[in-house]
Parts: C-alpha cells; structure tokens; sequence
C-alpha cells in the first residue's frame, strides 16, 4: 500500500505564535503515526515559486494522512497555525510502481 504525506509550503508570519502550533501539532502526529521526512530545511527554488518554509510528513497511508488532517487534535492545531502563518497544504498519495534503473 503506497504511503500518503503531507507537503506543505509556509510563510511563516508570527514566529512566536507558530511556536506554539509546532507543539500542539505533536498530539495529532504522534497519534497518526507521522514521520517528517523534511521540516523547513536549506532549500533553493528551481523553478516556480513556493513559500519560505517547506515540510513534508509521511503517514501510512493516505487515508491515515487525511484522518490526521481532520482530527480534533490537529484541527485545534490548526487554529493556531492560521493566525501564525499562511500555507498551501496538499495531502498526496505516494507512488509504489516501477522506477527508473541504470
């Protein structure tokens, strides 16, 4: 079953109030079983435009990825995120077929 993730861009607009989003978005992850594979890491935009920060979390699946999404836990999260920041936020599906070989 192929894995489901966040990907998030953010401009980040109240550094002190995300602070406070960072930790009460633990409960939510914790209890979902997220991973982050990147969490606002040295980037450098190739093309196109994103926001300043980038974070991708990985969950099991997709479904566990949407049902984190809408939790009560990360809904009160989110409450405190959207007066800290402004974001795009996808959920995707990953990708379990073939790849490129050598």
């Amino acid at each position: 079953m192929a894995k489901g993730y966040w990907v998030v861009s953010v401009d980040v607009t109240d550094p002190e109030a995300y602070k406070r989003y960072a930790a009460a978005n633990a409960a939510a992850f914790r209890k979902y079983g997220a991973r982050f594979l990147v969490r606002g890491g040295a980037a450098e935009t190739m093309e196109g435009g994103l926001r300043q920060r980038i974070v991708v979390i990985e969950f099991k699946d997709r479904a566990t990825a949407l049902a984190c999404y809408n939790s009560p836990e990360y809904q009160e999260a989110l409450a405190l995120r959207r007066d800290a920041s402004v974001a795009d936020l996808v959920i995707v599906e990953g990708y379990d077929g073939p790849q490129p070989t050598d």
